[in-house]
């Protein structure tokens, strides 16, 4: 689907959709403790994808079950270790680029543990057990590969432990899986290096209500904060969620001065912090530590400086860093693709409100994966497109 947005100010109240992050963690220990109820789902591209391989996890028969896990990173990663553990493996599918992103923490795991595991023709097929015992992996990859663990690790027979062998990036991810593993009966030992996880454990069915994402709120506050009338509703005012430090982002642009700052905990916010920061007149803007952008959907660090850019921002792209010098407008008046990533689609949407000229949008349906009604909530605070 292609969109030509004409520029002009959102107003009213909008009330983001249920957490992604919480509601794949709420779905998965659901599944594990074979009861309880998860209200305020949203039915994603990413959540369906979760909710079907937990299905084929409970019903299909003998044999590796088939989980097509679509574009969500989230659910391969958690679910991988989940199935070792359930099913002594499992054969795992995606779209776009997901079975391209990186398992080697994994891989290493397994090559120490002697789990056999291929990836060939888009296909991942894993064979073994995990055993109790030692887990090692970096934390500076992906908070996902923790997550799957420590969901993992207590159904085993006896104690294991996680050691981090770099810093753990992404403390607010583990912190909510921690949260939630705690809601459902799990009980952990943090150590300085990382976690004991007594075995023999049971996962306790439990009631669970998802909160408001605050990753998907950010492009409403996002929009605010370039001048628009926009109130986002429904916020939780204390979250687990890592990507509730965006308020002390938006606390911290709307200060008149020059700004640098690490993304390593709260990457997916880059998106709507680089529209604010792309309107920041005379300001500039450093976001840092973010390599891991570029192992996204799409290569995030590139794909925000071209479709800014072509806006008429000035951003420079650095290995891991975005350095955003400020404008007072976008000239617009051109046509972005937006790279098959959902919040690449929604930071073009809000920073086409500051644009002198239209802006048409390639692929404007991939907001689907996390914000399917996004374009209806857009339309609804006035802002004008029409559908090519």
């Amino acid at each position: 689907m292609n969109l030509r947005i004409t520029p002009g100010p959102l107003e009213g109240t909008v009330t983001p959709p249920p957490s992604k992050s919480q509601a794949h963690r709420a779905i998965l220990a659901q599944l594990l403790a074979g009861g309880g109820t998860v209200s305020n789902l949203a039915a994603s591209q990413d959540i369906e994808a979760t909710r079907r391989c937990a299905a084929a996890l409970k019903t299909e028969g003998d044999g590796l079950p088939l989980l097509d896990c679509g574009e969500s990173g989230s659910t391969l990663r958690f679910l991988i270790p989940i199935a070792l553990a359930l099913r002594g493996g499992g054969r795992f599918t995606g779209r776009g680029r997901l079975m391209e992103r990186p398992q080697k923490p994994y891989f290493d795991i397994f090559n120490e543990k002697g789990i056999s595991y291929e990836q060939k023709d888009g296909v991942l097929t894993l064979r073994g057990e995990l055993e109790p015992g030692e887990y090692r992996l970096p934390g500076n990859v992906s908070s996902q590969f923790v997550t799957g663990l420590l969901y993992a690790l207590p159904l085993l027979d006896g104690d294991s432990e996680i050691v981090l062998t770099s810093r753990l990036e992404g403390w607010g991810y583990v912190d909510m899986t921690l949260n939630t593993l705690e809601k459902f009966g799990i009980t952990t030992e943090e150590r300085d290096t990382g976690w004991i996880v007594p075995g023999r454990q049971v996962y306790q069915p439990c009631g669970l209500t998802v909160e408001a994402d605050w990753s998907q709120a950010a492009f409403w506050y996002a929009a605010e904060f370039l001048g628009n009338s926009v109130q986002v509703s429904g916020m939780p005012k204390y979250s687990r969620q890592g990507d509730s430090k965006f308020v002390w982002f938006n606390r911290r642009l709307a200060m008149p001065r020059n700004m640098g700052f690490s993304v390593a905990d709260c990457p997916d916010l880059v998106p709507p912090l680089a529209a604010m920061a792309a309107l920041r007149n005379g300001y500039t803007t450093y976001l840092g530590n973010a390599a891991r952008l570029r192992i996204k959907e799409s290569d995030r660090l590139s794909s925000v400086t071209q479709v800014l850019n072509a806006l008429g921002a000035q951003v420079e792209e650095g290995p891991d860093f975005l350095k955003i010098t400020g404008k007072d407008g976008l000239a617009g008046g051109v046509t972005v693709d937006c790279c098959n990533d959902h919040r690449i689609a929604m930071m073009a949407a809000v920073a086409a409100t500051r644009c002198r000229e239209p802006v048409t949008l390639l692929g404007a349906e991939c907001v689907s994966k996390s914000y399917p009604n996004f374009w209806d909530d857009y339309r609804m605070l006035g802002g004008k497109f029409d559908v090519l």
